[in-house]
């Protein structure tokens, strides 16, 4: 194999794993948050859920189609700290800066495999530029709502 494609595959594992992560951390703050003004933050968790795990098939399709193997749960590392369930349930903000730091190193992560990927594997970079655009959708968003918050 050869080191492009070792790179690209090893970068595809991590967006897998971070993938999933984020949809474990979306669920328990989905679930966990309380409180009238944590409402809206919990719908925008639920609704990304699906979108995220979305993600993950997708990529984990593309790894094995490079020749690669799909890592099971004993193969993936998580080290999203900032989005780990808080002991006050009514920490929004912690949650929606929490969100905002996933969502950006997602996009270094799908910025860097884009750029590996160029004049070598035009079709990973296209399902990398796709996720990278949805990515970046949910920062916008999350964005929107910390400036909302730290308003009041």
């Amino acid at each position: 194999m050869t080191t492009k494609k070792q790179q690209i595959l090893d970068r595809l594992e991590k967006a897998y794993a971070m993938e999933l992560e984020t949809a474990i951390n979306y669920l328990a703050e989905s679930i966990n948050l309380d409180g009238v003004r944590a409402e809206e933050i919990k719908k925008a968790l639920a609704a990304d859920i699906q979108g995220e795990i979305g993600h993950a098939q997708r990529i984990g399709n593309r790894i094995k189609q490079l020749g690669g193997t799909v890592p099971g749960s004993l193969n993936l590392n998580f080290d999203q700290k900032p989005m780990q369930p808080s002991n006050d349930s009514t920490d929004v903000v912690s949650v929606i800066k929490g969100v905002i730091g996933t969502e950006q190193d997602a996009i270094r992560n799908y910025n860097a495999l884009i750029k590996i990927c160029e004049g070598e594997d035009y079709v990973t970079q296209s399902l990398c530029i796709e996720t990278l655009a949805e990515e970046e959708g949910h920062l916008t968003m999350f964005n929107g709502f910390l400036k909302e918050y730290e308003r009041k």
